[in-house]
């Protein structure tokens, strides 16, 4: 048996809202200008409404949500446009982090896994289109666990799917409550905030 390494996507892979607001990297700055969408609205009338409860639990489909919602925040335009254009902006990897799992991975065969909240579509493009389906071996998204980060059921589901381990699963994200519910699951998981807080985890250091 191998130890499983397992990290948060958005503000941890991918440089995008970080649970500190001062390392976040918006993807929306140009929302206003691109697509005529208040990004201030979009995040209270969306984001925190109806994509938080309903879609990243796997309850409606994210084209279903923006259809409802988009017209009511001035956007007559294609939900399918409008959804590329989100995904593409939304989508900028943490190349120095990238780097580091690869030097890891090549000189270890530790599995690899990707723990996030989620809706089905971001996540199945996000592991086709960035190279993250290259370089880990599954991603456990919320809509597919229909449970979400830090709820126990959420990493239950997990550990479920990867099976035993030699050590608990290693976890790396942004989010302090998160950390503290996937340690009440039993995993050993910590605070990301800079590259050192991977390669510098003694665990990590010993086999780089």
């Amino acid at each position: 048996m191998s130890r499983a390494i397992v990290f948060d996507i958005d503000g941890v892979l991918i440089e995008g809202m970080n649970h500190d607001a001062n390392k976040s990297r918006r993807w929306d700055v140009t929302l206003k200008a691109d697509m005529g969408i208040d990004p201030k609205r979009f995040t209270d009338e969306f984001i925190f409404d109806i994509f938080v409860t309903k879609v990243t639990t796997g309850k409606m489909s994210v084209i279903e949500a923006l259809d409802k919602r988009l017209p009511s925040l001035g956007y007559k335009g294609s939900t399918m446009k409008f959804l590329d254009y989100w995904l593409k902006k939304d989508s900028v990897l943490n190349q120095p982090l990238i780097d580091a799992i690869r030097d890891f991975r090549a000189k270890n065969d530790n599995p690899f896994y990707i723990a996030t909240n989620q809706e089905h579509i971001r996540a199945v493009w996000l592991w086709s289109n960035t190279g993250l389906g290259d370089i880990f071996d599954d991603m456990f998204h919320s809509a597919r666990t229909n449970a979400r980060k830090p709820e126990k059921a959420y990493f239950d589901f997990i550990s479920g799917k990867i099976g035993p381990q030699s050590e608990p699963p290693l976890f790396f994200d942004d989010t302090p409550k998160i950390v503290d519910g996937a340690r009440k699951a039993g995993w050993e998981a910590m605070i990301y905030d800079r590259l050192e807080s991977f390669t510098t985890h003694p665990w990590i250091a010993a086999r780089l």
